[in-house]
């Protein structure tokens, strides 16, 4: 994917699915009704779901603003951008996804939510010795982390428990990845003028204990938790005079990444330090564990 490279055109954008487009940058349906999902609103504040999709027209409206249109009209709204910003967005972040005519209300499988039951430091031998597995200290997981107990499904689990700014909690245990709702960013105010970003919260967990001695109001940060919170984050990033990006290696975190330098100065991508590994994590794990390295250093 590349941000640079034009390639939508306005009827390609339109033919895109709202309610996928919307699923990818963390909103959720509060309800659905037939073929009307309905949402709080992402254009505004409010507390009571008044923004509509039909999903068989492939619209949207938002009631307490009196507006609606295609996703192109939802993406300018959004994003306060023009047109062909907007296609070069999407050109660099979403693949081409038709619309999908769903069945009445009655057939429809909503996924089951996880309900939290307990939160208590992490002692579950299973996870601790998955921390180690990753190349985490203990001590640095039960800092930022919780033993979360949960059931779905009326059975209950356990995971280790990374909690992010609006209550929601990521949640990974050896097996498997889910997320406890509400979905958010988890961010860090530490008084610092300089703040530094990952995706995921085992890269900020394999950061700090690579930094360990350096005091606490140093840097401030961002874990997205997915990186479709990118823009989501921009407000409290951009607030910092230097913005530190540690995304991942793959296809989309190196276009968010691009997208960021464009916006910017203030961004500078630091993923060159593992940039033959996925993640922060996975060098940490292999190639990064036998070596001492000074994180504060910028990469020329």
């Amino acid at each position: 994917m590349n941000f640079s490279n034009n390639s939508f055109s306005i009827e390609q954008a339109k033919a895109i699915d709202l309610v996928n487009y919307l699923k990818s940058m963390g909103f959720e349906p509060e309800k659905i009704r037939r073929d009307d999902y309905w949402y709080r609103s992402p254009l505004r504040d409010e507390k009571e779901a008044s923004f509509k999709i039909n999903r068989r027209l492939n619209r949207w409206y938002d009631h307490g603003l009196g507006k609606g249109g295609n996703l192109v009209d939802f993406g300018i709204e959004f994003y306060k951008c023009s047109i062909p910003e907007l296609l070069n967005n999407l050109s660099g972040n979403l693949s081409l996804q038709q619309p999908i005519f769903y069945p009445s209300e009655s057939t429809i499988q909503q996924e089951p939510k996880i309900k939290i039951i307990e939160e208590t430091t992490l002692t579950s031998y299973p996870l601790l010795r998955y921390i180690e597995q990753r190349t985490i200290p203990v001590a640095i997981a039960q800092q930022f982390c919780k033993e979360v107990h949960y059931k779905l499904n009326d059975n209950t689990y356990y995971g280790i428990g990374f909690q992010n700014d609006l209550g929601g909690y990521e949640i990974r245990n050896p097996y498997f990845k889910t997320t406890a709702s509400p979905k958010g960013i988890t961010t860090c105010e530490n008084g610092s003028n300089e703040v530094v970003v990952f995706e995921g919260f085992f890269d900020y967990l394999s950061f700090k204990a690579m930094t360990k001695n350096l005091p606490e109001n140093s840097q401030n940060f961002v874990i997205l938790n997915s990186v479709s919170f990118f823009e989501r984050a921009r407000p409290f990033m951009e607030r910092h005079e230097s913005i530190r990006l540690y995304l991942d290696r793959d296809e989309t975190g190196q276009s968010y990444t691009k997208r960021a330098l464009s916006l910017s100065t203030k961004y500078k991508d630091e993923s060159n330090l593992y940039k033959n590994y996925k993640d922060l994590n996975d060098w940490a794990m292999n190639f990064g564990k036998s070596k001492k390295i000074n994180l504060r250093q910028k990469n020329s």
